[in-house]
Parts: C-alpha cells; sequence; structure tokens
C-alpha cells in the first residue's frame, strides 16, 4: 500500500500544480484537511473544500503551474513525504521557485491529511499580491 500511496502523492502535487480539480478531488478523502506550516499569511488549515477551490483558481495566479520537479518521495505506512522544487511564472509575469516538503496520511488509498512546509515569506511577497486581486475579481463579478 505505501508504493500506490506515493503515487497517489505525487498525482495531488501534479494535479494541483496544473489546476486539475476533478484529479485532486479523486485523491482526496471528503474530510481531507491541508495544514500549512509557517507564519506567514498564506498559512493555515484548509478544509476539503477550500483545498478544490483553491485548485481551481491556481491556474488565474499560476497559469504556467508549479512544473514541480520531485527530488524524494518516502513512503512508510500509511504516510508520504515528497519534497520537490516549483518553477514557476506567475501571472504577473515573475519567477516563483519555492521548495517543499509535504508530509501525507492517508486513509484507504486517498489523502486524509497534508503537513505542507514551504517559504512562506516567499509566498507572502509573490503569491499574496496575485490571490488578492483574484479574489476582488471575483467579489466585482459578484456584484
Amino acid at each position: 500500500m505505501s508504493e500506490q500511496n506515493k503515487q497517489v502523492a505525487i498525482k495531488f502535487i501534479e494535479a494541483f500544480s496544473r489546476a486539475d480539480t476533478e484529479t485532486v478531488k479523486a485523491c482526496l478523502a471528503p474530510d481531507a484537511v491541508v495544514h500549512s506550516k509557517g507564519f506567514g499569511k498564506l498559512t493555515g488549515t484548509r478544509s476539503y473544500e477550500f483545498i478544490v477551490a483553491t485548485t481551481a483558481a491556481f491556474k488565474d495566479v499560476v497559469p504556467t503551474g508549479l512544473r514541480p520537479r520531485f527530488l524524494t518521495a518516502t513512503a512508510e505506512e500509511d504516510r508520504v513525504a515528497v519534497e520537490f522544487e516549483g518553477d514557476a511564472t506567475l501571472a504577473d509575469g515573475k519567477p516563483y521557485r519555492n521548495q517543499y516538503c509535504f508530509v501525507m496520511t492517508f486513509d484507504k488509498g486517498r489523502i486524509k491529511q497534508v503537513n505542507e512546509y514551504f517559504c512562506t515569506l516567499l509566498a507572502d511577497e509573490r503569491i499574496g499580491p496575485l490571490l488578492a486581486d483574484v479574489e476582488q475579481k471575483r467579489k466585482a463579478a459578484v456584484r
């Protein structure tokens, strides 16, 4: 099961990176949560619904996708740890290169929890303003 979980973990990261919500949903348990660790503005706990919504909006902020380069993937029992680097171009044309470590817990072959580690300062600086723009446009469209 560990090897299968590892494949699902990589599939999830690739799907999120290219804003593929259907594949993300297939990888997640219905009660999945993501805990983005750190002290930046983009940290916190996210529900299944928020993860799916974020995936859908991701292409507006990171149109190239993260283009993950996987460094390591280690699976043991119901946990998988994946280290990868992203190499993206943001919607404003700026490069975004961050390093990540996702530690995922599985239940019945689906991701139940993700502990996400990344440089929160870089994310706040580069992605934060773009997310604010997307949110502002979404609110304007609703009016």
